[in-house]
């Protein structure tokens, strides 16, 4: 999951940029495994139309072509302030399982295409059966905070060691045990309100000094706390959109497997709502979507 946000090298003007993403295949030397990198492609000009030509992704700027890329090298496809997209291009990709995911230029998701879904409908009958059930979603629940909580932690652990001197480590110490105590505390707890509560807890612990951990540019990323929809800062528009690209991920990787992505052990079941997605980006959110959000702020990329 780490390679998510890794920047791959791909054949694109500035509108574009690549992300590698982990794929299994089958390897031909002794029967080993190994891991093919495809690449996610992120299209941000807002007057970009995506068309197919062939077996390539053609980018058209105008009557220009900015861009080609083999479908053959991609596993997504990420447009944002969608101007336009050809139904050839949309089938091949629902075809060939390609996922095609809508944004607007600001981040918010408006629509994925994909193909016919696969996977065990008997599988998909137990999460439901499961989801429905209170007491045997509690223990799935508990997992999806219990390693949250333990990432946060880690994160701020790596951040003490890394950078003790730019930080208060006092400050950090006791975020770090409010983390431990509240992590401690989802085992106690016999329903879902009660996790949520220790996790509201720990939230705040993580988000005290969150601060801390922009290293430059303090003036221009200021954060005074986690704010959405809308977010009213930068750092908050960048967590929000890192949030966004990961939930879009797990989704996938979910269908992948034969999951519904919509029914949830932690999130509410809700219309539209990608529960069970949603459920796993938690405990990715700071390891992947902060950590990355802080490398590309404190190494200067934005």
């Amino acid at each position: 999951m780490r390679q998510l946000f890794t920047a791959r090298n791909m054949p694109a003007e500035s509108a574009l940029r690549g992300s590698g993403v982990g794929v299994c295949a089958q390897s031909a030397v002794g029967g080993r495994r190994m891991i093919k990198l495809l690449n996610t492609l992120y299209v941000t000009s807002p007057d970009a139309y995506l068309s197919l030509e062939g077996e390539t992704v053609v980018i058209l700027k105008g009557d220009v072509a900015a861009a080609r890329i083999p479908l053959h090298n991609l596993c997504s496809i990420v447009s944002f302030g969608y101007t336009g997209c050809s139904p050839a291009l949309m089938g091949s990709c629902a075809a060939r399982g390609i996922d095609l995911c809508f944004l607007t230029q600001h981040g918010r998701f408006l629509a994925r295409v994909q193909g016919p879904v696969n996977g065990n409908v008997l599988l998909r009958q137990t999460q439901a059966f499961i989801a429905g059930d209170p007491q045997r979603a509690l223990p799935l629940a508990r997992n999806f905070l219990g390693a949250k909580l333990h990432n946060a932690r880690w994160c701020l652990e790596r951040t003490k060691r890394d950078h003790a001197l730019r930080i208060d480590m006092d400050r950090f110490q006791q975020a770090i045990e409010r983390i431990k105590a509240a992590q401690h505390a989802l085992l106690q707890q016999e329903g879902i309100d009660g996790l949520l509560g220790q996790e509201g807890l720990a939230a705040k612990a993580y988000f005290d000094v969150f601060p801390q951990r922009v290293l430059r540019d303090g003036d221009a990323f200021c954060f005074a706390g986690r704010t959405r929809r809308p977010p009213r800062d930068r750092v908050n528009a960048l967590l929000s959109l890192a949030y966004t690209l990961l939930a879009k991920e797990c989704a996938a990787a979910l269908e992948t497997v034969g999951l519904d992505p919509c029914v949830g052990f932690l999130h509410q079941l809700r219309p539209g709502r990608s529960s069970l997605a949603l459920d796993l980006l938690e405990e990715f959110r700071a390891p992947i979507a902060d950590r990355f959000v802080l490398m590309e702020i404190n190494t200067g990329r934005i």
